[in-house]
C-alpha cells in the first residue's frame, strides 16, 4: 500500500531533519558576503571622505569668498562624493541581493549568462589539462628515443690535456 504524505507531514519531517547546506552553498555565502562588505566599507569610506573634504573646505570657504570659481569646484567634488558614495551604497546592497537570490535557487537575472561562463570555464580548464598531459607524453617518449638512440663518449688525452667527443647511434 502507498501512502501519500500531505504538505503539513512533508514539512514536519523537514523541521525534524533539516537539511545541512552543501559546501558549493557555503562557498557562495562566503563570496556574497566578501563582495557585499567590501562594497559596503567602499560606500561608507567614500562618504567619510566627502564629509571630511566638507570639514576642511568649509573654512577655505569663508576665508576666500571673493573666489566663485574655487567655491563652484569645491560644491562640485562634494556632490560628486556624496552621488559616488551613495551609487556604491546602491550597487553593494544591489549585488547582496541577486547573490542571496541565486545561492537560495530563485534564479535572478543573469544566473544562466554565469552558469553558462562557469561551465566554460571549466571545461577549457579541462582541456588544457589534458593538452598540458599529452604534451608531456609527447616530450617524455622524445626524450627517452634520444637515451636509447645516441651514446655520447668524451675522452681527454693526458699528454696534450685535449677532449674528444664520440657519438654513437
Amino acid at each position: 500500500m502507498q501512502t501519500n504524505m500531505s504538505s503539513y507531514e512533508q514539512q514536519m519531517q523537514h523541521k525534524r531533519h533539516p537539511i545541512s547546506p552543501t559546501t558549493r552553498q557555503a562557498v557562495k555565502f562566503l563570496t556574497a558576503s566578501t563582495v557585499g562588505t567590501v562594497l559596503l566599507v567602499l560606500s561608507g569610506l567614500t562618504l567619510t571622505a566627502t564629509v571630511i573634504s566638507l570639514v576642511i573646505a568649509t573654512p577655505i570657504l569663508v576665508l576666500f569668498s571673493p573666489i566663485l570659481i574655487p567655491a563652484i569646484i569645491t560644491v562640485f567634488l562634494i556632490a560628486s562624493g556624496f552621488v559616488f558614495s551613495g551609487g556604491c551604497g546602491v550597487a553593494a546592497l544591489s549585488a547582496l541581493s541577486w547573490i542571496y537570490q541565486y545561492t537560495t535557487g530563485k534564479h535572478p537575472v543573469g544566473a544562466d549568462q554565469l552558469d553558462q561562463a562557469r561551465n566554460a570555464i571549466a571545461n577549457a580548464a579541462w582541456e588544457v589539462k589534458e593538452k598540458a598531459k599529452d604534451n608531456l607524453q609527447y616530450v617524455q617518449n622524445k626524450a627517452q628515443e634520444a637515451i636509447t638512440t645516441t651514446t655520447t663518449t668524451t675522452t681527454t688525452d693526458p699528454d696534450t690535456h685535449r677532449t674528444t667527443t664520440q657519438s654513437r647511434t
